[in-house]
């Protein structure tokens, strides 16, 4: 961060000691994703494409792409491409912290979980958006029909960060971006950083895709819990209509995002059928990570 708030990154490439340890290496992974995101107000906005600290980036990306690579499982050899994700992803059976707060929580788990979903709600969607100019006419529209509901439908007040915004003020917690990076634990970086991966390299579109159709095919049911859970621990109406915002409206998207997103991709580009399924399962296991994560805290 010296590097980055004076704008010297000369010494950077040659002198940075390697990462001390996973959270050290996400830490720093997020730092640079976000150069692409929101910013810093106390960074320079040229050092977004700073040579040097893209080189960084990149070496940093290289490792933890190639640790998912090695812990992801075989994929279902292609078929009937839809029954197959869908199957891979119902097949998926992991603890669940949204059922656990929905039964269990206090107030102060709730409190834990919002603030740490705010590191990637707050920007949601927004690595999903870098994937369209690389895509085919018929996939891109697709997204973008997708996206229009994730967006408010034209309507800034109904942006789905902008309610989440809204639901962490009225829960007493701010809603500036990344307010609460220094307490995330590490899954939380994790899941963060792969996604902003994911949407930002070209040659892993697919996989971003992938993890765009499992997140809306998880994510109603747990969004339902949610809100019961706010509800139990009377939690106001802005943070609850956030997550009912998403009971129905994902259930709906995980048909297009599997069938008109990801299908269309693979009919047009059957070498992207195993990315496709590796950004799944991206989804699916960070999930799992953080719930293993939360719920030996907070259940042991």
């Amino acid at each position: 961060m010296r590097a980055l708030r004076s704008g010297d990154t000369s010494p950077t490439a040659a002198d940075a000691p390697p990462p001390t340890s996973p959270e050290d290496a996400q830490i720093a992974l997020w730092s640079l994703f976000a150069l692409h995101h929101l910013g810093f107000d106390d960074v320079d906005d040229r050092l977004e494409w700073d040579p040097v600290l893209i080189s960084l980036r990149r070496e940093l990306e290289h490792d933890f792409e190639r640790s998912l690579r090695e812990r992801a499982p075989a994929f279902p050899e292609p078929d009937d491409f839809a029954a197959d994700l869908f199957s891979f992803i119902a097949d998926h059976d992991g603890p669940s912290v949204a059922a656990w707060l929905r039964s269990s929580g206090t107030t102060e788990h709730m409190r834990e979980f919002l603030r740490h979903r705010s590191i990637y709600t707050l920007k949601e969607s927004d690595h999903t958006m870098w994937t369209i100019p690389r895509l085919s006419h018929r996939v891109k529209a697709a997204v973008v029909e997708l996206q229009y509901d994730e967006y408010g439908a034209g309507d800034p007040r109904r942006l789905h960060a902008h309610l989440f915004a809204r639901g962490l003020e009225e829960s007493g917690l701010s809603s500036d971006y990344g307010a609460f990076v220094d307490e995330a634990p590490l899954e939380v970086l994790e899941q963060d950083n792969a996604m902003s991966m994911l949407g930002l390299n070209r040659r892993l579109r697919a996989a971003s895709l992938g993890f765009l159709a499992a997140f809306e095919a998880t994510s109603s049911g747990p969004s339902r819990k949610i809100a019961g859970g706010l509800e139990r621990l009377g939690f106001g109406s802005e943070v609850i209509a956030y997550y009912t915002e998403h009971v129905e409206a994902d259930a709906v998207h995980e048909q297009l995002a599997v069938r008109n997103i990801c299908g269309t991709l693979v009919e047009e580009s059957p070498d992207q059928y195993e990315n496709i399924f590796f950004g799944a399962w991206i989804c699916l296991d960070m999930d799992d990570r953080y719930a293993r994560r939360m719920l030996s805290q907070w259940a042991p």
